[in-house]
């Protein structure tokens, strides 16, 4: 049976049955999705990170959009809008975490609270995955006791410790950039050059070219370069090998791919990809 195309609502008296506290300042919430199921845009005014227990996620939130495999997960403060689209099937946890006000990041000195206030891809250690899913799930109050007081402050340091990865993809405001980097974004490979990519949406090249410095601030080149990159990292986590990743990206040969991936994040295919 094919997935349902209408977008699945969060509503705001559920989410609230999972709000984090003070007394427990970290929540959990599980959802089974099915592969392209997608959710609709919505906020919370906590802070979420949003985890792949398996599977693979797209999320679009704030300018942005990121490919989220269940070595990574997406940091997204208070108040951002954000969608769902399930790229693979996916058991998705939404991780609630509570911040005093005025905070924005978890836990952190507030000399380094300008570098949570916005999303970010980060790198899911072996004990940050195993203590996600080992905080409880059950909605409504709860009174947590000295072992979930325990596994949160070991998720807000881990959280604290975790690299950031840059596979972010920025997103433009403009309505035919719009439509360009979402088709981009569906079918990477369709084409490799600007001019070909801007014969589809009626426009000149020069005109394309101008949007994205203007809206992105970045060449289409560099912002293919990223989508090729989250890509490469959505093929991995379906444990594809690197010989056949390059082949799929276009490159005529593994070691292509792999300068590709060492000029953009600076860390081997193998590293980056793990």
């Amino acid at each position: 049976m094919p997935a349902d195309p209408r977008p699945m609502h969060y509503p705001t008296h559920e989410a609230q049955r999972f709000a984090p506290t003070r007394d427990a300042p970290v929540r959990a919430r599980a959802s089974q999705l099915r592969a392209d199921t997608p959710i609709a845009p919505h906020s919370h005014p906590w802070a979420q990170l949003a985890f792949s227990a398996n599977g693979i996620v797209r999320l679009t939130a704030g300018h942005g959009t990121y490919i989220v495999p269940p070595s990574r997960a997406l940091w997204i403060p208070p108040d951002v809008e954000h969608c769902v689209t399930v790229v693979d099937d996916a058991e998705l946890r939404a991780i609630y975490i509570h911040q005093e006000p005025g905070h924005c990041g978890p836990g952190v000195a507030a000399a380094d609270e300008a570098r949570w206030r916005d999303c970010r891809v980060l790198e899911v250690s072996p004990l940050l995955r195993e203590l996600v899913l080992h905080l409880p799930l059950a909605a409504g109050p709860l009174v947590a006791g000295e072992r979930e007081h325990s596994i949160a402050a070991l998720v807000l340091d881990e959280l604290r410790r975790a690299p950031t990865v840059p596979l972010g993809i920025d997103l433009p405001r403009d309505k035919r950039l719009r439509a360009l980097c979402e088709a981009v974004l569906a079918e990477p490979t369709r084409h490799a050059t600007l001019e070909a990519w801007a014969r589809d949406t009626g426009a000149s090249p020069r005109t394309v070219a101008r949007l994205f410095r203007a809206e992105l601030g970045t060449t289409f080149v560099q912002w293919r370069q990223q989508v090729l990159l989250a890509k490469a990292v959505s093929l991995a986590g379906r444990r594809m090998p690197m010989s056949r990743i390059a082949s799929e990206l276009g490159y005529a040969s593994p070691s292509a791919f792999s300068a590709m991936v060492r000029r953009s994040v600076g860390a081997p295919p193998s590293r980056f990809l793990a």
